[in-house]
């Protein structure tokens, strides 16, 4: 009985750790341009988007308000390159990484 109890207690604590899933709602872009892409005189912006991410150096990432979050996912936000989305998942601050759960199109 005692090491069910134990269990269920490191169970609940561990749980308790993990950060949860959050949403993030703002528009797929890349890397480097962010929320200018005037100066690569590219148009429209999506093109700009998939053209930067194309080479490798620069990633898919939410522009939300003023920041920029990295995306972990580097395949689903291609097809929502220049949309306004949301993203379910967790941010970590630190990096400004947004680790991907889940991305849908706003409407």
């Amino acid at each position: 009985m005692r090491i069910a109890v134990s269990l269920v207690a490191v169970t609940l604590f561990v749980g308790s750790l993990s950060a949860a899933s959050e949403t993030h709602v703002g528009v797929i872009t890349d890397t480097m341009c962010g929320a200018n892409h005037a100066p690569m005189k590219i148009s429209p912006d999506s093109k700009c988007i998939t053209e930067c991410v194309r080479g490798g150096k620069y990633k898919y990432a939410l522009l939300e308000g003023k920041n920029v979050y990295t995306l972990s996912d580097q395949e689903t936000p291609a097809k929502f390159a220049g949309q306004k989305v949301k993203v379910t998942g967790q941010l970590y601050q630190k990096t400004g990484i947004l680790k991907v759960e889940r991305i849908e199109a706003v409407q």
